[in-house]
């Protein structure tokens, strides 16, 4: 069974170890260090941060970053998920991606937003599985360990949030 809480800051040292196996992939993230628990907690949303646990211990983790300081945008959130190693390929980010919808949908945001590798193919059919569509190709947009990456951009917009 899958338990989806609230991340707390307790839980960083799994978290943090559970995103340092995604940036040892090469196509999960731009990041190539882990930041201090004070600062990736200033770079995301703390109503949307969850974990997902299975037999009491995290397995997976997904949390929102305001995508600019403009009001314009406050209702539009950048996802992070990120699945444990030995977790992946049972259905724990699909659990843990449909909650982080529905508490953003709660929290007023309208559309989250992804930008996702081109190789990680497990997460682009995670986000395509919860309602994601592909809206744009950002060809060459950074550099990791020197080679320029291209970046796919994904979006789901809400049914609830931001009709009127």
């Amino acid at each position: 069974m899958v338990t989806i809480r609230q991340m707390a800051a307790s839980d960083w040292p799994t978290v943090s170890e559970i995103y340092a196996q995604g940036i040892e992939t090469g196509f999960a993230t731009f990041e190539t260090e882990l930041p201090s628990y004070n600062t990736w907690n200033k770079n995301h949303i703390t109503t949307c941060r969850f974990v997902a646990e299975k037999s009491e211990k995290v397995a997976a983790w997904a949390a929102l970053s305001p995508v600019s300081g403009r009001c314009v945008y406050g209702g539009i959130g950048e996802v992070s998920v990120y699945v444990g190693k030995k977790y992946r390929g049972m259905g724990i980010g699909k659990l843990l991606m449909k909650h982080l919808i529905l508490e953003s949908e709660k929290q007023g945001l309208w559309t989250l937003q992804a930008g996702i590798f081109p190789e990680n193919k497990g997460s682009i059919k995670l986000h395509e599985i919860v309602g994601f569509r592909k809206i744009g190709f950002r060809e060459k947009v950074g550099k990791l360990h020197g080679e320029w990456k291209d970046n796919l951009l994904f979006e789901r917009r809400s049914k609830k949030v931001g009709l009127d």
